[in-house]
């Protein structure tokens, strides 16, 4: 029986809840494949922009000019089948594809000016205001560098905004890398931070926007304004959506400000953009961020050996060849398609001129007094039952401002006591992290001094966490194994110390050293009773939970409860980092083991993302049927504990590789059942 047209387009909602990614693009390729056999024929629009939004937005956008196509002459055939909102789908849906267009050196130039052409046609014909028009009409002048960009630009700001303009957070970031680039610097931040101030937000924004904004900033030769932007930018990089040419400008702020081991660890991390991204000309855009950063370290740090997988490289100063020539060769293909000059130009002026470099500290934690070891940890022992004060993630709020310790001494007043200041740094945390950061610190020492050991070590935790979220990773790596032995010292319970020890292996994961976290987690795990799958013989192999600490085993319930929860976040956190060393099997092995464990003590979510990590591992273990068994058990245990958002996160692994497999109706079963409730 066919659906009726309610179930069609509400069956297609739920596939545009799901993530970007290949499952939601196969979901929607299979969508659409069913109404254009069964029907109804009123859902097709809506099914053909839905696959298009899928391609664009899924790193797959090649895909989907088809679809596009396809909608164009449906329309055009058929109105009658297109509702107010398939008709303003369907123009807006034109921005992207001749922005997509241009962004591929292999479409003729000539392809591109007929779709203009035809775009600001049928925006006539449907009455529709001209402000999209002009818009993309000035990204094709700007993209082949010709003498009519300024007058383009100047018509575009002067058309009207309508209801197919960009959205109120993209369209300031469009002007103001334009004026960034024709060197008008101060209004492009004027902008900006007027539109800042508003806290807009889209798939993209603000973390664009603040990507130049930072690099304006240098240019101005504000290094705290830089600093502020440069952390703020970084918390709006994981949103779901690809963002390659802030991933880029971030890693270039940092070999501008004097930040090098930052900025090679990013550039490491990030280096499977050196190869791909959604489109050439985003490569391309890239390699020149990056370039401008491996030109300025190749003078210093040449021989800096780097650890990269397939870029034919080993050091900075290869690498910076190799971008140079991989840069070049983008940029004689779009000038050939373009008939001019400006790609190789733009990119021969990166390796030629000498960009604004201004030194920028990004520290968030002053460093220790006395020498590099701390201090050993003496003082006053606390109950059993004390509890950590959170070793929270503070929220992303405002933009943190620049903060040295005197300034921080100064809010505090000095002479504050140590709830006081911890009182002031939960405050501070949503709208000023660095200086929440600082207080926490300074509470950490003034409990030391007093021999309040357990509760120095928690102010340094939430410390430690903040410097770990604002992007001061040495400060971290400092201040996290100093709050484990704050708190060991303070008669913490591995309950508690655990939580900060996972913290800690975190952070050096993230800095390139996993092992240094495995040591503190399995320090902790052996208080516990050992981590679970461990060999035969350890306490956790047997399957007991350990006793108390005195060694009893008449611990409350709920502390055992505690110490069993922590156990098994514990060896979750284990097989991560040995996932992070690349011991794949023995990293799936022991997921699969705490996976279990979740299961058993009724923690679906835990059990599931412990079998996702376990597929992933599998499948880079070069076992990719094993992975598919795995993953499943990763799909199922969140659809039971109704996560949506992961379970089609998961999903697009375990559909790429049944695709990889070859299975590709599994593949399309698989994707079809990810939208179902």
């Amino acid at each position: 029986m066919t659906r009726s047209v309610h179930e069609a387009n509400a069956a297609l909602s739920r596939i545009r809840e799901l993530p970007y990614g290949i499952a939601r693009s196969t979901a929607a390729a299979g969508e659409l494949d069913e109404i254009t056999a069964n029907g109804p024929v009123e859902a097709r629009a809506y099914a053909l922009f839905v696959l298009v939004e899928s391609y664009v937005w899924g790193n797959e956008v090649t895909k989907a000019y088809l679809p596009f196509t396809q909608l164009l002459r449906w329309w055009d055939e058929h109105p009658e089948h297109f509702d107010e909102q398939d008709a303003h789908s369907l123009f807006w849906s034109f921005k992207w594809m001749v922005g997509n267009l241009m962004d591929f050196p292999a479409v003729p130039a000539a392809q591109i000016d007929r779709t203009l052409d035809d775009m600001e046609r049928r925006y006539a014909v449907a009455g529709n205001g001209m402000n999209a028009v002009t818009m993309s009409r000035f990204q094709w002048e700007r993209s082949r560098g010709t003498q009519a960009v300024a007058a383009a630009y100047e018509a575009w700001v002067a058309t009207p905004r309508d209801d197919f303009s960009q959205c109120e957070a993209c369209e300031p970031g469009d002007r103001a890398a334009y004026l960034f680039d024709v060197g008008r610097t101060d209004e492009g931040v004027r902008l900006l931070e007027t539109v800042l101030a508003g806290s807009p937000e889209c798939a993209t924004e603000p973390g664009d926007m603040l990507s130049h904004l930072q690099l304006a900033y240098l240019e101005q030769g504000r290094a705290d304004k830089a600093a502020t932007t440069h952390r703020r930018g970084l918390r709006h990089l994981d949103n779901g959506v690809a963002m390659t040419g802030p991933q880029g400008r971030h890693i270039e702020f940092l070999a501008r400000t004097g930040n090098a081991e930052r900025a090679i660890g990013r550039l490491v991390e990030q280096q499977d953009n050196l190869l791909s991204a959604d489109s050439p000309r985003d490569r391309w855009s890239f390699l020149l961020s990056v370039g401008t950063a491996t030109a300025l370290l190749a003078r210093e740090h040449g021989d800096r050996s780097l650890a990269l997988r397939e870029v034919p490289a080993s050091t900075v100063a290869g690498l910076d060849a190799w971008i140079r020539s991989q840069a070049l060769e983008l940029a004689a293909a779009f000038d050939a398609r373009n008939g001019t000059d400006t790609a190789t130009r733009r990119t021969e002026t990166v390796w030629a001129s000498i960009p604004t470099v201004l030194p920028v500290s990004l520290s968030v934690l002053t460093a220790p007094s006395g020498a590099a070891s701390p201090a050993p940890v003496t003082g006053r022992a606390v109950p059993d039952d004390a509890a950590p004060v959170g070793v929270g993630e503070p929220g992303p709020g405002g933009a943190p401002t620049a903060s040295t310790a005197s300034a921080a001494t100064a809010r505090t007043g000095g002479g504050a006591t140590g709830p006081e200041l911890v009182a002031r740094a939960s405050e501070a945390a949503a709208t000023d992290p660095a200086s929440a950061a600082l207080l926490y610190q300074q509470a950490a020492a003034t409990f030391e001094a007093q021999g309040l050991l357990a509760d120095a070590g928690f102010a340094l935790a939430e410390a430690a966490q903040i410097a770990a979220l604002e992007q001061d990773l040495d400060g971290a790596l400092t201040a996290f194994p100093r709050a484990v032995a704050l708190l060991r010292a303070g008669g913490v319970g591995p309950e508690f110390r655990g939580q900060v020890a996972r913290a800690f292996a975190r952070s050096s994961a993230r800095a390139g050293d996993p092992l240094a976290g495995l040591v503190a987690v399995e320090k902790e795990l052996g208080d516990l009773g050992g981590p679970f799958g461990a060999a035969a013989g350890g306490a956790g192999a047997a399957g007991h939970e350990p006793g108390g600490l005195d060694g009893t085993g008449d611990e409350p319930s709920s502390r055992a409860d505690a110490r069993s929860r922590e156990r098994r976040e514990l060896s979750d956190t284990r097989a991560r980092l040995l996932a992070s060393t690349g011991e794949h099997e023995q990293a799936s092995a022991a997921a699969e083991a705490v996976a279990e464990e979740y299961a058993r003590a009724g923690d679906l979510p835990g059990a599931a993302h412990a079998f996702w990590l376990a597929g992933t591992t599998r499948a880079e273990a070069g076992d990719p049927e094993g992975a598919v068994d795995v993953l499943e058990s990763a799909v199922d245990g969140f659809r039971l504990a109704r996560d949506q958002r992961s379970r089609a996160s998961v999903g697009n692994e375990l559909v790429a590789i049944l695709h990889r497999l070859g299975r590709e109706d599994a593949a399309a079963q698989v994707a079809a059942t990810l939208s179902e409730r």
